[in-house]
């Protein structure tokens, strides 16, 4: 099953500081707010672009984001991200280390923006005036792999 996701995170050039994690599969999302994240530590960027997106939202332990991932997720996932580096790092650490994520996990996940790459489809890009938001970014991130999935898809019959 595919699983589209993003974070929103604090970084420092050492560590990564999850702030949110929004996901996508199927008709179904998840959208979570760390608790734990330190804001004193975010930059001018963070602070004008990031924290004013989340608000009002309720906060969870990493402990229950680590537990309601892997509901939501189940057990053979497979994971794209945009970008995504830094977001698949901040995933993996709400487990330990890589090897200790959850049965079925894979050890990668895919990025759209080299498979966009790939497909020759340099010109598709996530609006720079898009929010940012982690689970707005993971429904971009979803619709742009079955639009241009599709239309390649197309293309390969006509």
């Amino acid at each position: 099953m595919n699983v589209f996701f993003d974070t929103e995170f604090i970084e420092d050039g050492r560590t990564i500081d999850l702030i949110s994690i929004g996901m996508v599969r199927g008709d179904d999302e998840l959208y979570l707010v760390s608790a734990d994240f330190d804001e004193s530590k975010a930059n001018e960027w963070v602070k004008t672009h990031v924290l004013p997106q989340i608000e009002g939202e309720a906060r969870w332990s990493r402990s229950l984001m680590a537990e309601r991932i892997v509901q939501f997720v189940g057990t053979t996932p497979t994971f794209w991200t945009y970008f995504g580096d830094y977001d698949w790092v901040a995933l993996c650490q709400f487990y330990g280390t890589m090897t200790k994520l959850p049965t079925g996990w894979p050890y990668l996940a895919y990025d759209v923006r080299q498979w966009l790459d790939a497909k020759g489809l340099q010109s598709v890009k996530q609006p720079d005036e898009a929010p940012h938001h982690a689970l707005l970014d993971a429904r971009w991130i979803a619709k742009t792999h079955q639009t241009y999935g599709e239309a390649l898809a197309d293309t390969k019959t006509a």
